[in-house]
């Protein structure tokens, strides 16, 4: 069994800054690719970054790319997400989520875990 339990989130204005963080507990071990997603109201959930298990492959959506950064720290069963130059329309849900196999995907089906999700605002 495993939990991701995300913290960060919140209201930012245009340009700004915040950071998503999301810890893993339980089976840990049976986590390799790890994830961001986002949804926003009335939209599919969508692909934001993932990153392998070293940290050393990452990819993004191209509508963050440059702007968020996708890391993790396997000692402290987390990864991150940095998210600088917000824009409205990066407004969501996020979600982090964890796979059991050590490729990375896209495709949301291939994650087994899941966090609870946090709201991102961003204001014009």
């Amino acid at each position: 069994q495993v939990q991701l339990v995300q913290s960060g989130g919140g209201l930012v204005q245009s340009g700004g800054s915040l950071r998503l963080s999301c810890t893993a507990s339980g089976s840990v071990s049976t986590i390799y690719a790890m994830a961001w997603y986002r949804q926003a109201p009335g939209k599919e959930r969508e692909f934001v970054a993932n990153i392998n298990w070293s940290g050393g492959s990452t990819y993004y959506a191209d509508s963050v790319k440059g702007r968020f950064t996708i890391s993790r720290s396997n000692v402290r069963n987390t990864v991150s997400l940095q998210m600088n130059s917000l824009k409205p329309e990066d407004t969501a849900v996020y979600y982090c989520a964890g796979r059991r196999s050590v490729l990375l995907s896209s495709n949301p089906n291939d994650y087994d875990y899941w966090g609870q999700g946090t709201q991102v605002t961003v204001s014009s």
